[in-house]
């Protein structure tokens, strides 16, 4: 009977159905990863701001018309390097009134002083009266005086002729000039130029009270080793820096105390102003579970992994931590050793059947 059904189903053009014979479906090939347990150093992450140590406005100290710009914008400068020249003339004119102004105040004294003398001789002798000395006396002493004032004025002359040759009173990179050859320029002109020191720099960034209060607690703060910096673009600076300041107040306005840190900066890298990420690191070491960044999925309940158990497809939900390197840490939800899932999860559902393919650490962590 049931070949006769079979062949009528198969005149009529009818599909025959296959009795047992339906398969389980394939697995799905995956790339996995091995969740690892490391002994890791604690970090905390924080946003702060690249600051040069030594920041300097260039200005001109007297007026005059400005001679030349003696230096390259962008240029590194050293201590003592002429950036500007104002025109001179009238300064070493002043300088050499002065220095004629002395000259006559000194031979003004050495004529008062030979006059006091011969004064004090003459009362000494009977021949000369007390009111001609104190006269004398007098007029050497106001000599004097005149002396050290036109001793002074030359002094002041000489000061603001060397103020014409403007110096950059510090090491570092130098900004554009915002005054050029042939303007007048002088205190009331405002920055010249800006120059900037480079090596190290400072990165200062705020601390909530709280996390400050709860580093405190736990004395995780007296052991924080080093100061990693992450730039715009994700890339790490190869330098470490080191906490060198901690502010003795809390702003008001945000509640947060600013911390600084001193950063090597050999190759001018470090940008006075620029943002970077912050990264403290502890040098306590704790056992911590890494899987790739790549293995996170998120959704409304939180955040969850794919695991390979038993050959299917199996959720964890897991709480992340902070980052490390290409690895995220895993506060709960893993033991470590877990097969992770890190390829091929957009076809990959809870209960699924997989084939597990480990791939080479630096591929499931790129």
């Amino acid at each position: 009977m049931r070949l006769a059904l079979c062949a009528v189903l198969a005149i009529l053009g009818l599909a025959v159905p296959t009795f047992g014979q339906q398969g389980a479906p394939a697995a799905i090939p995956v790339g996995t990863v091995m969740a690892e347990r490391k002994a890791i150093n604690e970090t905390f992450d924080f946003v702060g701001r690249v600051e040069a140590v030594n920041r300097v406005q260039i200005q001109a100290r007297v007026k005059g018309f400005l001679e030349a710009v003696l230096f390259k914008e962008g240029d590194v400068v050293k201590e003592g390097d002429p950036l500007y020249r104002i025109e001179q003339g009238l300064f070493q004119a002043a300088v050499e009134q002065a220095q004629g102004a002395l000259e006559r105040s000194k031979s003004a004294k050495a004529l008062s002083a030979i006059q006091l003398d011969r004064a004090e001789q003459l009362v000494k002798s009977q021949a000369g009266t007390v009111v001609a000395r104190d006269q004398a006396k007098a007029a050497d002493d106001g000599a004097a005086g005149t002396v050290l004032t036109d001793e002074a004025n030359l002094q002041t002359a000489q000061i603001n002729l060397g103020y014409t040759d403007i110096k950059s009173p510090i090491s570092g990179k130098i900004g554009r000039t915002n005054i050029t050859k042939g303007n007048v320029v002088g205190p009331e002109t405002g920055p010249l130029t800006l120059v900037v020191s480079q090596d190290p720099m400072y990165v200062t960034f705020p601390v909530s009270q709280r996390d400050l209060l709860q580093a405190q607690k736990t004395r995780r703060g007296r052991d924080i080793k080093d100061v990693r910096i992450l730039f715009s673009d994700g890339s790490t600076y190869d330098q470490l820096g080191t906490i060198n300041f901690v502010d003795v107040t809390v702003d008001r306005a945000t509640d947060t105390v600013t911390v600084r840190a001193t950063m090597p900066n050999p190759k001018g890298v470090l940008i006075d102003g620029q943002f970077a990420q912050v990264k403290l690191e502890s040098g306590t070491s704790e056992e911590k579970v890494l899987v790739p960044q790549a293995a996170l999925i998120a959704d409304q309940e939180g955040v969850y992994v794919f695991v390979v158990e038993d050959g299917k497809a199996a959720v964890k939900r897991v709480k992340p931590g902070g980052g490390s390197g290409p690895d995220v840490i895993i506060e709960s939800g893993l033991s470590g050793g877990e097969l992770i899932i890190v390829q091929g999860l957009q076809s990959v559902r809870p209960g699924m059947p997989v084939r597990a393919s480990p791939l080479p650490p630096m591929v499931g962590r790129g």
